[in-house]
């Protein structure tokens, strides 16, 4: 199975179905990793950039996320 996360795809083998929902520690008993190892060349900041607020600014009004679709090419 291809598994897409963090802008990475990973292939993932399932060696046996849970019946019930595990958390992560348990569930890496439950599939084998068959990625590549990540490339450290490649730069993980060039995903798309996230735009960062002030603390405490509180939600944008509506003109600023106008200003924001603009630049977002919507």
């Amino acid at each position: 199975m291809k598994v897409k996360t963090r802008g990475e795809f990973r292939e993932l083998e399932v060696s046996q179905i849970l019946e019930k929902r595990v958390g992560p520690a348990l569930a890496r008993d439950y599939y084998i990793d068959h990625s590549p190892l990540p490339n450290k060349d490649k730069a993980t900041t060039s995903l798309t950039p996230v735009a960062k607020r002030e603390p405490g600014a509180g939600r944008p009004t509506k003109r600023d996320r106008r200003r924001i679709d603009k630049l977002r090419g919507g």
